[in-house]
């Protein structure tokens, strides 16, 4: 390697991971290479990436071993073992020593996509035989479930009943609601937000519209009635997006104002992406979300909303576009603190809503047609 790339490269210090009275941790995860989601969340928990892990890793199930897997590595370094199945990573720690929680990561590998754009990873499969292991050992203990809960609303609705049957601790998601929104602002406003608009980026529509879908009901709850759920969604794609605009379908001006942080030197630029999407949402109380993803114009996340009374409030989710990403030190702190305490940070009903949220919208967009979404709508 050229020196001079080799001393560009950042080296971070690793740390050694807890033993004695830290928690115990089984990880469940698809592929484990640098920057995956294992990486930047297991791998931290391992005390990778400048990061002084609170818990303790026990084991580690992968489901997937590429070419360029860190696994076995960082497992040896660590002196945490590898399971060939689930069962035996939560039973064998489980039996010396015990266990107090389940982290699962079931993003990136190589698994089918089908018609719709969807990525089948086995989130479902992973997460049931988890609870087959718990139920078995008549376990209680927290499941962080890394993004959304499945590809398909019955999958998503299957699990989250599962969840809730237990009563089972239970986080999940993105990790970009819990980055630093700029500039700040007062939170209560969103108490009044009737409108709500997200600007989000890639091609890839579903792993990076589910980030911004829950960025949305992140915002949306904190309006009064939002456990009410979603009443229909409906996903416009290219010119029809722009079509509806002329036809008043949608607020342009809460999408200038969101895209106004990102300094890109003009005007959003109307009409040049063809392959640009808008998710449209219909809260049951009233609110109306709309998320607008590109693929070129910025590279972050960001939103404007409408209080019934007073001005357009907007800001950017600012995340760590180069390496530590430290947005995932974040989450990953935050995995930590409810592993240890057991105490959900935010409702579950968070996840179910973004999770049902990215299946219909990707059904909707497929079908082109307004869909709506009785799995996503309750009496309270």
């Amino acid at each position: 390697m050229n020196e001079n790339l080799k001393n560009e490269i950042p080296v971070f210090a690793k740390y050694p991971i807890p033993k004695g009275n830290a928690k115990r941790v089984a990880a469940i995860v698809t592929q484990y290479w640098q920057d995956s989601h294992a990486h930047v969340i297991v791998g931290r928990l391992l005390g990778d990436l400048d990061y002084k892990p609170k818990v303790e890793v026990v084991s580690l199930y992968t489901d997937q071993v590429p070419d360029n897997d860190m696994s076995r590595e960082e497992a040896a370094r660590c002196e945490v073992p590898i399971y060939a199945t689930i069962e035996e990573a939560i039973k064998a720690p489980y039996a010396d020593g015990g266990l107090d929680g389940v982290i699962i990561i079931g993003e990136h590998g190589d698994y089918p996509v089908d018609e719709l754009g969807r990525k089948w990873y086995p989130r479902r499969r992973f997460l049931e035989e988890v609870l087959s292991v718990l139920d078995d050992l008549d376990l209680q203990v927290p499941v962080f479930s890394d993004k959304h809960l499945s590809y398909n609303i019955e999958d998503t609705v299957w699990m989250y009943e599962q969840l809730q049957k237990r009563e089972l601790p239970f986080m999940g998601g993105s990790s970009i609601p819990h980055t630093p929104q700029v500039p700040a602002f007062d939170p209560k406003l969103l108490e009044e937000a009737g409108e709500i608009f997200v600007v989000s980026f890639s091609g890839a529509i579903e792993i990076y519209g589910y980030h911004a879908l829950e960025l949305l009901q992140s915002l949306a709850e904190k309006r009064a009635g939002w456990e009410q759920g979603v009443r229909a969604v409906k996903a416009l794609r290219g010119a029809q997006i722009w079509e509806a605009l002329d036809r008043g379908e949608w607020p342009e001006d809460l999408l200038v104002q969101a895209y106004a942080h990102f300094h890109t030197g003009t005007a959003y630029p109307k009409h040049t992406e063809d392959t640009a999407v808008l998710f449209m949402v219909e809260y049951v109380n009233g609110t109306k979300g709309y998320v607008l993803q590109q693929e070129n114009w910025i590279n972050q996340w960001g939103f404007a909303f409408r209080p019934e009374s007073g001005e357009i409030v907007s800001a950017m989710s600012v995340g760590d576009l180069e390496r530590p990403y430290r947005h995932f030190e974040t989450l990953t702190r935050m995995v930590e603190e409810f592993i240890i305490t057991g105490i959900q940070p935010f409702p579950t009903k968070r996840i179910l809503l973004s999770s049902g949220l990215t299946n219909y919208i990707m059904e909707a967009l497929h079908q082109d047609q307004r869909l709506e979404t009785p799995e996503l709508q309750f009496d309270k």
